[in-house]
């Protein structure tokens, strides 16, 4: 007790820290903007983008202009009002210097200046300044041109007029702080599918993009879309089969907040749903989506059934029947003062309201559109219908050839070899390709983590195949017991075995393709495997390079290149040495600096031994384990989902039915493969 008093003392008002301006931002920047990784240092560029767009929502601006430029620095430019610079009563500042230095300090939370708004709740612009090394504002306003500079969010040089100029606008040039980010590399094609992604969402505006960063090779993008986000359908659908050619558009306000949707149906498995709330991006959905949700369940329902599709006796569709194909787009817009965000990264819309209105204004406009459609209308029911038929064909397959329990791993297949240990955290599973490799991976894996199951041949494309088909694949059902997680509506990551599950497959193109497919299973029915971070792809070494006892292993070319003239230099130094010692020497002091091209087997050169790996079955148990498997060594590939957008593109032109895409693909790529090996 004495002691906890005495501490108790030592503590007091001293130990409390009042953190003032944006100094709260700097010391948990995470809290702002999500991490201080890749995606946080793209985050600065959306919150200033944000409120140009905003600028745009409102009827102020039609233009804005994004600059990568060098030293790493970002300019943001549009022609709206240009950011206020009077003077501000309560701040006792301009009003720019308050909304670049003060949290929660902006136009967005009273008043008519903004009625619809993203951003971080006015704390945007002033985040990005805090997390900048170095940021320059320029607002044209009532011709005249006001700049000021700001230093890791504080005050660097004082408002000042910089000369005359035409119209308004606001441009904004920032350089993120090193001190903060891990790294800072802006990603070209992030940066343009956000945009476009806006573009799509504002059809009035045009936002062009320029990377300067490189001098001799400028790029530059225009976005401008009439079609907004009936473009943007268009966009998603754009390597599928069309089941309907007329794509749905409805746009209404319905109790001060605008929806705006876009449908159509692809001859597709997956479905793509992508949300907006203001312009923001929810990726978790939210109400808005429940609402479309449930009125396109009713309004589908209620279509077949008195038009003869369903009949009276027939089970209601589901939501994942109606939703089997179809690429949507649902976009709200909230008056700013009663938006509402799951978290501060805006992930899922939290508006009630939200749900209401978009069920009433998609439900009615909907409904007349299958109407004034009817050849539309038949293709989608007909589509939804097989929907339906497979996923009852798949839960009696299920039950039929799975039988009790088999889904959750109650009967694990013969081929497996499982590990001792039970403890999911601690256990791995290596999907080998073929018998060979996976007797060698059976011998070399340590027993107690390590489980195989050899694979015999290539699996099913899933992508071309529904669930019933895919549960008579033995490949895919070994598969799936194997990892205890069920499939479908009886997924549960909770189950699965395996908190590592490694793809390991030969170094050629069979491998690759085993592998792709693999990971299009993954993908389509195992995606919380993906996400939760617990899918590899091993990498085994391409070549072994021995000379006289020592061996070594290369996973590339060029570092196959580097190890064999590392290799002669040593040689050479020794033949030095012995000459420099008065001793005989038998070795050549010049060597032969060519190195071997790409071939298949074993070959030599001047003393070294190279053997090119095509097969995992060519390594014995040993080469394996300690190349491959022994996590002390090994080297492993984590398997993830940056995108899930440019995901579903990438999955629908390699494994879709579509042939035209997929051979476009390979023309438009072929010339940057490296060693294809035929």
């Amino acid at each position: 007790m004495s002691r906890k008093k005495n501490d108790s003392q030592l503590y007091g008002a001293k130990d409390i820290y009042v953190l003032e301006g944006l100094e709260p931002v700097r010391k948990r920047p995470g809290m702002y903007i999500g991490s201080t990784g890749v995606d946080g240092l793209h985050h600065l560029i959306w919150e200033v983008v944000d409120n140009s767009i905003d600028e745009a929502m409102a009827g102020f601006a039609s233009n804005i202009s994004i600059t990568l430029m060098s030293q790493n620095r970002v300019r943001v430019v549009d022609d709206g009002r240009g950011i206020p610079v009077d003077y501000h009563k309560q701040t006792k500042k301009s009003a720019l210097e308050t909304i670049m230095t003060t949290l929660h300090a902006g136009g967005k939370f009273g008043g008519e200046a903004y009625k619809v708004a993203g951003g971080l709740h006015g704390v945007g612009i002033s985040v990005v300044n805090a997390l900048s090394v170095w940021v320059k504002v320029e607002v044209c306003k009532d011709g005249h041109m006001y700049e000021q500079e700001y230093e890791r969010g504080k005050v660097k040089t004082k408002l000042k007029k910089a000369g005359a100029c035409g119209g308004s606008g606001t441009a904004v040039t920032f350089e993120p702080d090193p001190e903060v980010f891990q790294t800072i590399a802006f990603d070209w094609s992030k940066i343009l599918d956000h945009i476009r992604q806006q573009a799509y969402l504002n059809k009035d505006l045009r936002i062009v993009v320029r990377d300067e960063r490189i001098k001799e090779n400028f790029l530059v993008y225009s976005f401008y879309f009439e079609g907004g986000i009936g473009s943007y359908v268009r966009y998603l659908n754009k390597y599928l089969q069309k089941k309907h050619e007329t794509v749905f558009y409805a746009a209404k306000e319905e109790k001060d907040i605008m929806v705006e949707i876009s449908l159509q149906y692809a001859d597709d498995l997956s479905t793509r749903e992508i949300g907006f709330a203001n312009d923001i991006h929810t990726p978790e959905g939210g109400m808005h989506i429940t609402g479309f949700r449930t009125a396109l369940t009713r309004v589908l329902n209620d279509y077949g059934r008195s038009n003869g599709y369903l009949a009276k006796d027939e089970d209601n569709l589901t939501g994942d029947d109606v939703r089997e194909g179809l690429s949507a787009v649902v976009s709200v817009k909230i008056k700013n003062k009663e938006l509402q965000f799951e978290g501060q990264t805006k992930a899922k819309l939290g508006n009630p309201e939200a749900r209401g209105a978009v069920e009433k204004v998609f439900g009615e406009a909907f409904v007349a559109w299958l109407e004034e459609h009817p050849g539309d209308a038949r293709a989608i029911l007909e589509k939804v219908i097989l929907a339906a038929k497979a996923r009852r064909a798949a839960k009696a397959a299920k039950e039929t050839i799975l039988r009790k329990g088999a889904l959750e791993g109650m009967t694990l297949p013969g081929k497996l070899a499982d590990c001792q240990s039970r403890e999911a955290a601690e256990s791995e599973l290596f999907i080998v390709e073929g018998d060979s490799a996976g007797g060698s991976a059976k011998q070399a894996r340590d027993r107690r983590t390590q489980a195989i199951l050899p694979l015999r041949g290539k699996i099913l494309n899933v992508e071309r195949a529904r669930l019933d088909r895919m549960l008579g694949s033995e490949q895919i059902k070994n598969l799936v017991i194997a990892l205890g997680t069920a499939i479908a509506e009886e997924f549960d990551i909770g189950k699965v075995r395996y908190h590592k599950i490694i793809i390991m497959t030969d170094a050629d193109v069979d491998g690759a393709h085993i592998r792709t497919l693999l990971l299009t299973l993954f993908y389509r029915y195992f995606r919380p495997l993906i996400e939760a971070g617990y899918i590899y792809i091993a990498q085994p070494p391409l070549y072994r390079i021995q000379k006289n006892r020592e061996v070594r292993y290369a996973f590339t070319d060029t570092e196959r290149d580097g190890i064999i003239r590392e290799l002669q230099k040593l040689k050479i130094e020794k033949a030095k040495n012995k000459e420099d010692k008065g001793e005989d020497s038998t070795v050549e002091a010049e060597e032969d600096e060519s190195v071997p091209s790409e071939t298949s087997g074993e070959i030599k050169t001047k003393g070294i031994s190279i053997q090119r790996y095509k097969g995992l079955g060519e390594m014995n148990p040993e080469q394996l384990w300690e190349t491959t498997m022994d996590p002390e060594h090994r080297i492993m590939k984590q398997v993830g989902i940056e995108d899930a957008e440019d995901a579903e593109h990438i999955f629908d032109v390699l494994m879709g039915s579509e042939v035209a895409p997929r051979k476009a693909f390979i023309q438009t790529h072929a010339k940057s493969v490296k060693n294809l090996d035929v």
